[in-house]
């Protein structure tokens, strides 16, 4: 088994190797993703989000090639791709949680388990929705499969990384708090 080395992978890809491309694609997509859901994008803007920030790096990809900051490179393209679109836009696209969550699939054989769960998961994002922005954005970021290193969350969100884990943890208090008032 070889260990994944992202300049490798980029200068592989930049001379037309696929598996490299996909290989970094596998590595990033997860980032890139969440980054983008985290300006409360709509899946549709999100996807738009995402894709622009893969063609800006094919665009870029003979100029890039710190793979060790290539994560955050990324992420700081997606951010400014979806402070772009929401220029754009001329305001904000909340997310559709009732969208996520009906995509969202329960292991429960039963019923009752469903929809509790259900009601359980839209609680939790309508408090997760009253969080200061700071805080929601982070919470949603961290909350992709696998999660973003803090040096990459620090990128997307455009905080310091020695702030991350206080201020998660400062949200995540907020959050109890909400989640305990209703």
């Amino acid at each position: 088994m070889t260990t994944f080395d992202p300049t490798i992978a980029l200068i592989e890809a930049s001379d037309g190797d696929q598996r490299a491309w996909d290989s970094l694609v596998a590595r990033y997509s997860g980032l890139v993703w969440a980054t983008a859901r985290s300006f409360r994008l709509a899946d549709a803007d999100a996807a738009d989000v995402f894709q622009a920030t893969w063609f800006r790096l094919v665009e870029k990809l003979h100029q890039v090639r710190d793979g060790a900051g290539l994560g955050a490179w990324l992420a700081t393209t997606a951010r400014n791709e979806a402070i772009d679109m929401l220029r754009r836009r001329g305001r904000e696209s909340p997310t559709d949680l009732d969208e996520h969550m009906a995509a969202v699939r329960s292991t429960s054989d039963l019923p009752e388990e469903t929809v509790l769960r259900a009601e359980e998961d839209r609680l939790l994002w309508q408090a997760v929705g009253r969080l200061p922005e700071r805080c929601s954005r982070l919470l949603r970021a961290m909350g992709t499969d696998p999660v973003p290193s803090y040096a990459e969350l620090a990128a997307a969100l455009g905080i310091p990384v020695g702030s991350i884990g206080p201020t998660r943890a400062r949200c995540l208090g907020m959050l109890r708090g909400l989640m305990a008032s209703t």
